[in-house]
């Protein structure tokens, strides 16, 4: 061989050394099979083509990534706090106010006796004296407990008086008893306005509005709706942002699987090409599929003599490659390679079968003679290996 080229040879080997990923040129797919031949392992990064590198390269990454990225799907989204506008007060803490009994029977004189203290808890509105309206309007509902209206107005005081906690349990009452009771969604409504509960608020408000409709709910809803609809626009935004986080989640768990599955895929299918090509591609030099050097060393004496239906006679010495005593080395292995016939049939895995049966031992020969398929091919080599006469 040239020097330059055997130079160049050499400088290419170590290349290989240092970065295997050269060999997943295509080009050099049959350099491959040849080091595969020869039994080489290849490491991976040999077969790898940019395409299966990228893939590969999905594959790592996600195993890297995935743990970090596991750890922000677990952790909540951190939500914002929503610009809102408009005063709240301090939820009041107090006891409970007292309550009256509606599964009593209330009679006239008592419900007579009921409208009179709210008429004078009435005048003491009207006066600024709500701690004593809410003694008459106590008085009141404790003398008819089955009054939606007297729980609705001690309600409307009490948010006077900033104290919607309060103002919620008489507006409950109210409702329990009448549940179309304007008032009652009127003052529950205002009373969680001021608690800054501004959906609850609006949806209490809108249904009064409904019952009956008054000018203070209108205002009332001007200062609520806003901030009812800021707060729905927030939930709403995160509540979206949650569903894309999980889709996401759930889009790179199946795109993690899928990428594992192709690599176990892709691996198995490499460890299957390279036994097929250990088994069926020869080495140069050699006969196709077999040791260096040609056939396995022969018998002396070569094959058995010919055989009736006319094999050639023995030929001195075995196969090609045999041990002393055999075929000069003088043959031309190319006659062999370049037969189409011959390269077909070492494919063929019973004529490879019956091949190696008779370089085990030439004495089977006599077994495969009547097999069509077999023994032609046979016959052919041994012609070839007999050189030019």
């Amino acid at each position: 061989m040239d020097g330059a080229k055997l130079d160049q040879l050499k400088q290419f080997i170590e290349q290989c050394k240092v970065d295997p990923s050269i060999l997943s040129d295509p080009t050099l797919s049959f350099f491959r099979d040849y080091l595969e031949s020869l039994g080489a392992d290849l490491p991976p990064s040999a077969y790898e083509s940019e395409d299966s590198k990228s893939k590969s390269y999905v594959v790592e990454e996600s195993d890297e990534e995935m743990g970090a990225q596991e750890e922000d799907d677990d952790s909540d989204l951190v939500e914002s706090d929503v610009e809102l506008e408009g005063e709240t007060v301090e939820p009041d803490n107090d006891p409970p106010q007292k309550m009256g009994d509606p599964t009593v029977e209330v009679s006239e004189e008592n419900r007579d006796a009921s409208q009179m203290e709210k008429g004078q808890a009435v005048e003491a509105i009207s006066e600024g004296k709500l701690e004593e309206a809410i003694e008459h309007l106590t008085e009141a509902i404790l003398l008819n407990p089955t009054s939606a209206i007297m729980y609705a107005t001690r309600a409307s005081v009490y948010i006077k008086m900033k104290k919607p906690n309060a103002a919620i349990r008489d507006a409950n009452a109210a409702l329990e008893i009448n549940p179309d009771s304007a008032k009652g969604y009127k003052s529950r409504g205002i009373a969680r306005s001021m608690l800054g509960q501004w959906e609850e608020a609006a949806k209490d408000l809108h249904l009064a509005s409904k019952l009956d409709y008054d000018e203070e709910i209108s205002a009332v809803l001007k200062k609520v709706e806003p901030n009812a609809h800021r707060i729905e626009e927030h939930r709403r935004k995160y509540e979206r942002l949650r569903k894309e986080k999980e889709d996401k989640k759930i889009e790179r768990e199946r795109q993690h699987r899928r990428a594992q599955a192709q690599a176990e895929y892709e691996k198995a299918k490499k460890k299957e090409q390279s036994s097929s090509s250990r088994t069926h591609e020869g080495m140069p030099g050699g006969f196709p599929g077999g040791m260096p050097g040609g056939f396995p060393g022969g018998m002396p004496g070569g094959f058995p003599g010919g055989m009736p239906g006319g094999f050639p006679g023995g030929m001195p010495g075995g196969f090609p490659g045999s041990t002393p005593g055999g075929m000069p080395g003088n043959i031309d292995y190319s006659k062999i390679l370049n037969d189409p016939e011959l390269m077909a049939a070492f494919k063929d895995p019973e004529v490879m079968s019956a091949l190696q049966d008779v370089m085990k031992n030439p004495a089977n020969l006599a077994k495969h003679q009547a097999n069509p398929k077999v023994a032609p091919i046979i016959a052919k080599m041994m012609a070839k290996f007999a050189g030019p006469q």
